[in-house]
Protein backbone atom coordinates (compact mmCIF):
# COMPACT_ATOMS: atom_id res chain seq x y z
CA UNK A 1 0.00 0.00 0.00
CA UNK A 2 1.00 3.65 -0.32
CA UNK A 3 3.80 4.86 1.93
CA UNK A 4 2.29 8.30 2.65
CA UNK A 5 -0.92 6.82 4.20
CA UNK A 6 -3.24 8.55 1.71
CA UNK A 7 -4.69 7.71 -1.67
CA UNK A 8 -6.75 9.46 -4.34
CA UNK A 9 -10.53 9.24 -4.01
CA UNK A 10 -13.47 10.77 -5.88
CA UNK A 11 -15.63 12.31 -3.15
CA UNK A 12 -19.13 13.79 -3.30
CA UNK A 13 -19.91 16.32 -0.56
CA UNK A 14 -23.21 17.92 0.39
CA UNK A 15 -22.91 21.68 0.88
CA UNK A 16 -24.73 23.84 3.41
CA UNK A 17 -27.25 24.99 0.79
CA UNK A 18 -28.22 21.38 -0.09
CA UNK A 19 -26.19 21.16 -3.27
CA UNK A 20 -23.52 18.58 -4.06
CA UNK A 21 -19.87 19.10 -4.94
CA UNK A 22 -17.68 16.48 -6.60
CA UNK A 23 -13.88 16.42 -6.53
CA UNK A 24 -10.82 14.18 -6.36
CA UNK A 25 -9.22 14.39 -2.93
CA UNK A 26 -6.56 12.74 -0.79
CA UNK A 27 -8.12 10.28 1.63
CA UNK A 28 -6.72 8.16 4.45
CA UNK A 29 -5.89 4.59 3.48
CA UNK A 30 -8.36 1.95 4.70
CA UNK A 31 -7.48 -0.18 7.73
CA UNK A 32 -8.12 -3.93 7.53
CA UNK A 33 -10.70 -5.36 9.91
CA UNK A 34 -11.97 -8.83 10.69
CA UNK A 35 -13.09 -10.88 7.67
CA UNK A 36 -12.28 -8.07 5.25
CA UNK A 37 -10.24 -7.55 2.09
CA UNK A 38 -8.33 -4.50 0.90
CA UNK A 39 -7.96 -4.23 -2.88
CA UNK A 40 -5.76 -1.92 -4.93
CA UNK A 41 -8.15 -0.85 -7.67
CA UNK A 42 -6.94 -1.15 -11.25
CA UNK A 43 -10.22 -0.22 -12.98
CA UNK A 44 -13.71 0.89 -12.01
CA UNK A 45 -16.77 1.45 -14.19
CA UNK A 46 -19.33 4.22 -14.35
CA UNK A 47 -22.97 3.14 -14.05
CA UNK A 48 -26.21 5.14 -14.02
CA UNK A 49 -26.60 4.36 -10.32
CA UNK A 50 -23.18 5.95 -9.71
CA UNK A 51 -24.22 9.07 -11.58
CA UNK A 52 -27.34 9.36 -9.43
CA UNK A 53 -25.32 8.89 -6.25
CA UNK A 54 -22.83 11.53 -7.40
CA UNK A 55 -25.74 13.88 -8.04
CA UNK A 56 -27.01 13.52 -4.49
CA UNK A 57 -29.85 11.03 -4.98
CA UNK A 58 -30.79 10.09 -1.40
CA UNK A 59 -32.64 7.01 -2.65
CA UNK A 60 -29.25 5.62 -3.71
CA UNK A 61 -26.93 7.10 -1.08
CA UNK A 62 -28.28 8.33 2.22
CA UNK A 63 -25.23 10.02 3.75
CA UNK A 64 -22.46 12.22 2.38
CA UNK A 65 -19.51 12.70 1.96
CA UNK A 66 -19.44 9.59 -0.15
CA UNK A 67 -17.33 7.82 -2.79
CA UNK A 68 -19.55 6.17 -5.44
CA UNK A 69 -18.64 3.31 -7.76
CA UNK A 70 -20.59 0.03 -7.76
CA UNK A 71 -17.96 -1.77 -9.91
CA UNK A 72 -14.25 -2.25 -9.23
CA UNK A 73 -11.55 -4.73 -10.17
CA UNK A 74 -8.03 -5.00 -8.85
CA UNK A 75 -5.48 -6.88 -6.80
CA UNK A 76 -5.77 -7.97 -3.17
CA UNK A 77 -3.13 -6.28 -0.98
CA UNK A 78 -4.41 -7.38 2.44
CA UNK A 79 -6.88 -10.02 3.59
CA UNK A 80 -8.10 -11.36 6.92
CA UNK A 81 -10.00 -14.20 5.24
CA UNK A 82 -8.50 -17.41 3.90
CA UNK A 83 -10.45 -17.11 0.64
CA UNK A 84 -7.99 -14.46 -0.57
CA UNK A 85 -4.26 -13.99 -0.49
CA UNK A 86 -2.08 -11.06 -1.48
CA UNK A 87 -1.85 -10.80 -5.26
CA UNK A 88 -5.24 -12.35 -6.06
CA UNK A 89 -7.08 -10.58 -8.88
CA UNK A 90 -10.72 -9.95 -7.96
CA UNK A 91 -13.95 -8.33 -9.13
CA UNK A 92 -16.13 -6.41 -6.66
CA UNK A 93 -19.72 -5.59 -7.61
CA UNK A 94 -23.21 -5.51 -6.12
CA UNK A 95 -24.33 -5.79 -2.50
CA UNK A 96 -24.17 -2.28 -0.98
CA UNK A 97 -20.86 -1.47 -2.66
CA UNK A 98 -20.72 2.15 -3.82
CA UNK A 99 -24.15 3.02 -2.52
CA UNK A 100 -24.02 3.36 1.26
CA UNK A 101 -20.52 1.97 1.59
CA UNK A 102 -17.44 3.54 0.03
CA UNK A 103 -17.20 2.50 -3.63
CA UNK A 104 -14.77 1.90 -6.45
CA UNK A 105 -13.83 5.43 -7.56
CA UNK A 106 -10.63 5.45 -5.51
CA UNK A 107 -7.23 3.81 -5.49
CA UNK A 108 -7.94 1.40 -2.60
CA UNK A 109 -11.16 -0.20 -1.37
CA UNK A 110 -12.02 -2.20 1.75
CA UNK A 111 -14.93 -4.65 1.53
CA UNK A 112 -16.33 -7.68 3.37
CA UNK A 113 -14.60 -10.87 2.26
CA UNK A 114 -17.90 -12.27 0.99
CA UNK A 115 -18.18 -9.58 -1.72
CA UNK A 116 -15.28 -10.15 -4.15
CA UNK A 117 -15.20 -12.85 -6.81
CA UNK A 118 -11.91 -14.18 -8.15
CA UNK A 119 -11.22 -12.99 -11.70
CA UNK A 120 -11.95 -16.01 -13.92
CA UNK A 121 -9.52 -17.21 -16.57
CA UNK A 122 -10.25 -15.65 -19.93
CA UNK A 123 -10.89 -12.14 -18.57
CA UNK A 124 -8.50 -9.29 -17.88
CA UNK A 125 -9.20 -6.79 -15.10
CA UNK A 126 -10.05 -4.16 -17.70
CA UNK A 127 -12.42 -6.49 -19.56
CA UNK A 128 -14.20 -7.35 -16.32
CA UNK A 129 -15.04 -3.68 -15.89
CA UNK A 130 -16.13 -3.22 -19.50
CA UNK A 131 -18.61 -5.95 -18.58
CA UNK A 132 -19.13 -4.83 -14.96
CA UNK A 133 -22.60 -4.59 -13.46
CA UNK A 134 -23.98 -3.84 -16.93
CA UNK A 135 -22.63 -7.06 -18.39
CA UNK A 136 -23.47 -9.02 -15.26
CA UNK A 137 -27.06 -7.73 -15.33
CA UNK A 138 -27.47 -8.53 -19.02
CA UNK A 139 -26.00 -12.00 -18.54
CA UNK A 140 -28.16 -12.70 -15.49
CA UNK A 141 -31.18 -11.63 -17.54
CA UNK A 142 -30.38 -14.11 -20.29
CA UNK A 143 -29.44 -16.79 -17.74
CA UNK A 144 -32.88 -16.56 -16.12
CA UNK A 145 -34.61 -16.43 -19.51
CA UNK A 146 -32.84 -19.60 -20.63
CA UNK A 147 -33.57 -21.26 -17.29
CA UNK A 148 -37.18 -20.57 -18.27
CA UNK A 149 -36.68 -22.24 -21.68
CA UNK A 150 -35.95 -19.22 -23.91
CA UNK A 151 -34.18 -20.35 -27.07
CA UNK A 152 -32.89 -18.63 -30.24
CA UNK A 153 -35.25 -20.74 -32.38
CA UNK A 154 -38.24 -19.00 -30.73
CA UNK A 155 -37.46 -15.75 -32.53
CA UNK A 156 -35.80 -12.36 -31.94
CA UNK A 157 -35.24 -10.71 -28.57
CA UNK A 158 -36.03 -7.04 -28.04
CA UNK A 159 -33.52 -4.92 -26.11
CA UNK A 160 -34.78 -1.54 -24.92
CA UNK A 161 -32.44 1.32 -24.05
CA UNK A 162 -29.98 -0.49 -26.25
CA UNK A 163 -27.17 2.10 -26.31
CA UNK A 164 -26.87 2.25 -22.51
CA UNK A 165 -24.53 0.22 -20.33
CA UNK A 166 -26.87 -2.74 -19.74
CA UNK A 167 -28.55 -2.45 -23.14
CA UNK A 168 -25.33 -2.49 -25.17
CA UNK A 169 -24.06 -5.47 -23.20
CA UNK A 170 -27.39 -7.27 -23.71
CA UNK A 171 -27.18 -6.76 -27.48
CA UNK A 172 -23.61 -8.10 -27.52
CA UNK A 173 -24.27 -11.12 -25.30
CA UNK A 174 -27.48 -12.11 -27.08
CA UNK A 175 -25.74 -11.89 -30.45
CA UNK A 176 -22.87 -14.01 -29.13
CA UNK A 177 -25.42 -16.64 -28.02
CA UNK A 178 -26.94 -16.79 -31.50
CA UNK A 179 -30.09 -14.74 -30.96
CA UNK A 180 -31.52 -12.29 -33.44
CA UNK A 181 -31.64 -8.94 -31.65
CA UNK A 182 -34.09 -6.10 -32.14
CA UNK A 183 -32.48 -2.99 -30.63
CA UNK A 184 -34.74 -0.12 -29.60
CA UNK A 185 -33.24 3.36 -29.38
CA UNK A 186 -34.13 7.01 -29.76
CA UNK A 187 -30.64 7.83 -31.04
CA UNK A 188 -30.55 7.66 -34.84
CA UNK A 189 -26.85 8.51 -34.80
CA UNK A 190 -26.07 5.21 -33.03
CA UNK A 191 -27.55 2.76 -35.54
CA UNK A 192 -24.13 1.82 -36.93
CA UNK A 193 -22.83 1.29 -33.39
CA UNK A 194 -25.70 -1.08 -32.59
CA UNK A 195 -25.08 -3.01 -35.80
CA UNK A 196 -21.47 -3.41 -34.74
CA UNK A 197 -22.63 -4.84 -31.44
CA UNK A 198 -24.66 -7.45 -33.27
CA UNK A 199 -28.18 -6.02 -33.60
CA UNK A 200 -30.03 -7.57 -36.54
CA UNK A 201 -32.79 -4.94 -36.54
CA UNK A 202 -33.00 -1.42 -35.11
CA UNK A 203 -36.29 0.27 -34.31
CA UNK A 204 -37.15 3.68 -32.95
CA UNK A 205 -38.19 3.70 -29.31
CA UNK A 206 -41.59 5.07 -30.34
CA UNK A 207 -42.32 1.59 -31.73
CA UNK A 208 -42.15 0.30 -28.15
CA UNK A 209 -44.49 2.99 -26.82
CA UNK A 210 -47.96 1.76 -27.76
CA UNK A 211 -50.68 4.27 -27.02
CA UNK A 212 -53.64 2.27 -28.37
CA UNK A 213 -54.81 1.01 -25.01
CA UNK A 214 -55.23 -2.51 -26.43
CA UNK A 215 -54.39 -5.31 -23.98
CA UNK A 216 -52.60 -7.38 -26.64
CA UNK A 217 -50.66 -6.52 -29.80
CA UNK A 218 -49.48 -8.45 -32.85
CA UNK A 219 -46.45 -10.55 -31.99
CA UNK A 220 -43.21 -8.68 -32.74
CA UNK A 221 -40.58 -10.52 -30.67
CA UNK A 222 -40.08 -13.72 -28.71
CA UNK A 223 -38.86 -12.05 -25.53
CA UNK A 224 -37.17 -8.93 -24.24
CA UNK A 225 -34.52 -7.48 -21.95
CA UNK A 226 -36.02 -4.21 -20.75
CA UNK A 227 -33.92 -1.47 -19.18
CA UNK A 228 -36.53 1.29 -19.52
CA UNK A 229 -39.70 0.37 -17.63
CA UNK A 230 -42.96 2.32 -17.82
CA UNK A 231 -45.01 2.10 -21.00
CA UNK A 232 -42.04 0.66 -22.88
CA UNK A 233 -42.19 -2.42 -20.66
CA UNK A 234 -45.97 -2.58 -20.98
CA UNK A 235 -45.67 -2.49 -24.79
CA UNK A 236 -42.95 -5.14 -24.77
CA UNK A 237 -45.19 -7.44 -22.75
CA UNK A 238 -48.19 -6.99 -25.06
CA UNK A 239 -46.16 -7.76 -28.21
CA UNK A 240 -44.26 -10.81 -26.92
CA UNK A 241 -44.96 -14.16 -28.57
CA UNK A 242 -46.35 -17.15 -26.72
CA UNK A 243 -44.29 -18.43 -23.77
CA UNK A 244 -41.67 -15.74 -24.25
CA UNK A 245 -39.70 -14.27 -21.35
CA UNK A 246 -39.17 -10.64 -20.47
CA UNK A 247 -36.32 -9.77 -18.11
CA UNK A 248 -36.95 -6.53 -16.22
CA UNK A 249 -33.78 -4.77 -15.13
CA UNK A 250 -34.31 -1.00 -15.38
CA UNK A 251 -36.57 1.96 -14.84
CA UNK A 252 -35.00 4.81 -16.78
CA UNK A 253 -38.42 5.99 -18.00
CA UNK A 254 -40.57 5.03 -15.03
CA UNK A 255 -40.84 2.50 -12.18
CA UNK A 256 -44.58 2.22 -12.86
CA UNK A 257 -46.29 -0.08 -15.32
CA UNK A 258 -49.90 -0.25 -16.52
CA UNK A 259 -51.01 -3.41 -18.29
CA UNK A 260 -53.48 -6.28 -18.02
CA UNK A 261 -53.12 -9.93 -17.14
CA UNK A 262 -54.07 -11.01 -20.68
CA UNK A 263 -50.50 -11.46 -22.03
CA UNK A 264 -49.77 -13.73 -19.07
CA UNK A 265 -52.94 -15.84 -18.98
CA UNK A 266 -53.63 -16.01 -22.72
CA UNK A 267 -50.11 -16.08 -24.19
CA UNK A 268 -48.12 -17.52 -21.28
CA UNK A 269 -45.71 -14.57 -21.26
CA UNK A 270 -43.29 -14.66 -18.31
CA UNK A 271 -42.07 -11.57 -16.48
CA UNK A 272 -38.69 -12.15 -14.81
CA UNK A 273 -37.29 -9.76 -12.21
CA UNK A 274 -33.53 -9.19 -12.36
CA UNK A 275 -31.99 -8.27 -9.02
CA UNK A 276 -28.20 -8.20 -8.98
CA UNK A 277 -27.31 -6.75 -5.58
CA UNK A 278 -28.02 -9.91 -3.59
CA UNK A 279 -27.52 -12.53 -6.29
CA UNK A 280 -26.41 -15.76 -4.53
CA UNK A 281 -22.66 -16.20 -4.62
CA UNK A 282 -22.84 -19.50 -6.53
CA UNK A 283 -24.89 -17.81 -9.28
CA UNK A 284 -22.51 -14.87 -9.27
CA UNK A 285 -19.52 -17.12 -9.85
CA UNK A 286 -21.37 -19.02 -12.60
CA UNK A 287 -22.32 -15.81 -14.44
CA UNK A 288 -18.74 -14.52 -14.38
CA UNK A 289 -17.50 -17.87 -15.66
CA UNK A 290 -19.96 -17.65 -18.57
CA UNK A 291 -18.87 -14.07 -19.29
CA UNK A 292 -15.24 -15.16 -19.41
CA UNK A 293 -15.92 -17.98 -21.87
CA UNK A 294 -18.80 -18.81 -24.21
CA UNK A 295 -20.81 -15.69 -23.39
CA UNK A 296 -17.90 -13.27 -23.67
CA UNK A 297 -18.73 -10.65 -26.33
CA UNK A 298 -16.28 -10.30 -29.20
CA UNK A 299 -16.56 -6.51 -29.27
CA UNK A 300 -15.64 -5.34 -25.77
CA UNK A 301 -13.10 -2.87 -27.14
CA UNK A 302 -15.81 -1.22 -29.26
CA UNK A 303 -18.04 -0.32 -26.33
CA UNK A 304 -15.47 1.05 -23.88
CA UNK A 305 -14.22 4.53 -23.18
CA UNK A 306 -11.27 4.58 -20.77
CA UNK A 307 -10.87 7.74 -18.68
CA UNK A 308 -8.90 8.94 -15.67
CA UNK A 309 -10.27 9.66 -12.19
CA UNK A 310 -9.88 13.38 -12.91
CA UNK A 311 -12.13 13.09 -15.98
CA UNK A 312 -14.88 11.26 -14.13
CA UNK A 313 -16.94 14.30 -13.13
CA UNK A 314 -17.57 15.39 -16.73
CA UNK A 315 -18.66 11.88 -17.75
CA UNK A 316 -21.10 11.72 -14.84
CA UNK A 317 -22.70 14.89 -16.23
CA UNK A 318 -22.92 13.36 -19.73
CA UNK A 319 -24.60 10.24 -18.34
CA UNK A 320 -27.17 12.29 -16.43
CA UNK A 321 -27.91 14.24 -19.64
CA UNK A 322 -28.55 10.98 -21.53
CA UNK A 323 -25.50 11.49 -23.74
CA UNK A 324 -23.48 8.49 -22.61
CA UNK A 325 -23.15 5.28 -24.57
CA UNK A 326 -21.44 1.96 -24.02
CA UNK A 327 -19.20 1.52 -21.00
CA UNK A 328 -17.10 4.25 -19.35
CA UNK A 329 -14.10 2.73 -17.56
CA UNK A 330 -11.99 4.58 -14.99
CA UNK A 331 -8.32 3.57 -14.98
CA UNK A 332 -6.68 4.23 -11.63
Amino acid sequence: MESNNTHKSFIVRETADGKFKRSVEDKALPVLGKDEVIVKVAYAALNYKDALSAHGHKGITKEYPHTPGVDAAGVVVQSSNELYTEGDEVIVTSYDFGMNTSGGFQEYIKVPASWPVHLPEGLSLEESMVLGTGGFTAALSLFKMEENKQDPTMGPILVTGSTGGVGSMAVSILAKRGYEVIASTGKKSEHAYLKELGATEIIDRTEVDDQSGRPLLRYKWAGAIDTVGGNTLATAIKATNRNGNIAVCGLVASPEISTTVYPFILNGVNLLGIETAETPREWRIKIWELLSSEWKPDNLNKIKKVISLNELDSYISLMLEGKSKGRVIVKM
